[in-house]
C-alpha cells in the first residue's frame, strides 16, 4: 500500500491508537492516584499533614505512576483500538486493500515512536524532579523537615540542626554522620561526628565512636565518647522516603551516582540496573503494540472485546511484574544488568512474534 491511502490510513490508526491509549492511561492514573489517597489518609492530623496537602502530595506522585504504567497502557490501549477497528470490519477492509500484517506492525511501530519519546521525556525531564518534590513535601509536611540529596549524602534540616549523613544500610543503621548544631542566633555551637548510628526505638539513636567538637566564648574543645544517646524526629521510616529509588533517578544522575561509588570502591549492581532500566524501559512500549497486534487482527465474536481486554490488563501485569522479579534476581546472582533489564521485553517480543506466526498459520 503505498501513496495517500496508506497515509490517510496510517493517520487514522494513530488517532485510534492514541485515544484508546489516552483513555486507558486516564482510568489507571485515577485508580493509582485514589489508591495513594487512600493510603495517605492514614497520616491526616500528623505534623501539619492536612488534606489538600495530601493532594499536592497525590499530584505530585502522578508522573511516576505514568512512567511506570507507559508498558501496560500501551498495551491495553493499542489492544482496545484495534479490537474496535476489527469489530467494526475496518482492519478487514484494511487488509483487503493492500495492507498486510507486517505493513500493519510497521505503522504501529511508528506509532510507537511518540510513545516511547513521551516516556523517556517523562522519565528523564518530570519524574525525577516530581518524585523528590513529592517526598520532601510530605517530609516536610509530617515531620517539619527540610532534606536534599547531594554527592556527599542527604542533608537535613530540622530545627535549629543541620544532619549530613552519607549512608544508610540495609539494617536501617546510618553511617559517616554529622550534626552541626547552631543557637537561635545562628551561631555554631557543636559539630558531631560518628561512624555509626543505630535505631533504638521512638527516635532514639544510638551514636558510635563519636567526636564532638564544642565551640564557646573561652575557646574550642573537642571531645571523644564510644556510645552516646541522640534522640531526633529520624526514624528509618522517614529516612526511607528520603532516599528517591535508583529507578526514579534521571539518567545523568544515576551515572555520576555509579561514578561515586565506584571511586569509594563500593557496590554498584543495583544502580547500573536501573540506569539500564532507564534506557530501555520506554522501548518496551513498541513490545507491548507488536504483543497487541496478533489479538486485533481477527473480528471478535459478541462478548469477546472485553475477554481481549482482560487478557491485556492480565499479560501488562505480567510483564510489570517479570520486570521487577528479573531485576531482583539480577541483583541477587549477580547477573549483568543489560541482561536483567532487557530478558522480560525479550521474553515478550518471542511471545508476540509466536503468536503472530500462530496467527498467520491458521489463517
Amino acid at each position: 500500500m503505498k501513496g495517500w491511502r496508506g497515509i490517510l490510513i496510517d493517520r487514522y490508526l494513530a488517532r485510534e491508537v492514541f485515544s484508546g491509549t489516552g483513555l486507558v492511561f486516564a482510568a489507571l492514573l485515577f485508580l493509582f492516584s485514589f489508591f495513594d489517597l487512600i493510603h495517605e489518609l492514614n497520616d491526616i492530623g500528623k505534623g501539619g499533614y492536612t488534606l489538600w496537602q495530601i493532594g499536592v502530595f497525590v499530584a505530585l506522585a502522578m508522573p511516576g505512576h505514568a512512567y511506570e504504567l507507559f508498558p501496560i497502557a500501551t498495551l491495553i490501549g493499542t489492544l482496545y483500538a484495534l479490537t474496535n477497528l476489527a469489530q467494526h470490519s475496518e482492519i478487514t477492509v484494511m487488509r483487503s486493500s493492500g495492507m498486510s500484517r507486517q505493513r500493519l506492525a510497521q505503522s504501529l511501530l511508528r506509532i510507537g515512536a511518540g510513545f516511547v519519546l513521551l516516556a523517556f521525556i517523562l522519565g528523564e525531564l518530570v519524574m525525577p524532579f516530581t518524585e523528590e518534590a513529592a517526598q520532601q513535601w510530605r517530609l516536610k509536611a509530617l515531620n517539619n523537615l527540610v532534606a536534599t540529596q547531594f554527592r556527599s549524602g542527604i542533608w537535613i534540616k530540622d530545627k535549629g540542626s543541620f544532619i549530613n549523613i552519607r549512608e544508610m544500610m540495609p539494617d536501617n543503621s546510618l553511617q559517616d554522620l554529622r550534626i552541626y548544631e547552631f543557637d537561635n542566633h545562628r551561631r555554631l555551637q557543636r559539630i558531631s561526628t560518628a561512624h555509626q548510628a543505630l535505631y533504638l526505638q521512638d527516635h532514639e539513636w544510638e551514636m558510635k565512636q563519636v567526636e564532638r567538637t564544642l565551640f564557646t566564648p573561652q575557646g574550642v574543645s573537642v571531645v571523644h565518647e564510644d556510645h552516646v544517646r541522640w534522640d531526633s524526629v529520624l526514624s528509618p521510616q522517614v529516612m526511607s522516603t528520603l532516599l528517591v529509588e535508583p529507578e526514579q533517578m534521571a539518567l545523568w544522575n544515576l551515572h555520576t551516582y555509579i561514578q561515586h561509588l565506584r571511586d569509594n570502591h563500593q557496590q554498584t549492581l543495583r544502580f547500573e540496573v536501573a540506569q539500564w532500566g532507564k534506557v530501555f524501559y520506554p522501548f518496551s512500549s513498541l513490545v507491548m503494540m507488536l504483543l497487541a497486534l496478533p489479538f486485533g487482527l481477527q473480528r471478535p465474536r459478541a462478548g469477546a472485546v472485553g475477554v481481549r481486554i482482560m487478557i491485556g490488563i492480565g499479560l501488562g501485569l505480567g510483564f510489570y511484574l517479570s520486570n521487577r522479579f528479573f531485576s531482583y534476581l539480577g541483583q541477587l546472582n549477580n547477573w549483568g544488568p543489560i541482561y536483567s533489564t532487557t530478558a522480560p521485553s525479550l521474553v515478550f517480543l518471542g511471545l508476540a512474534l509466536f503468536l503472530g506466526w500462530w496467527g498467520e498459520k491458521r489463517a
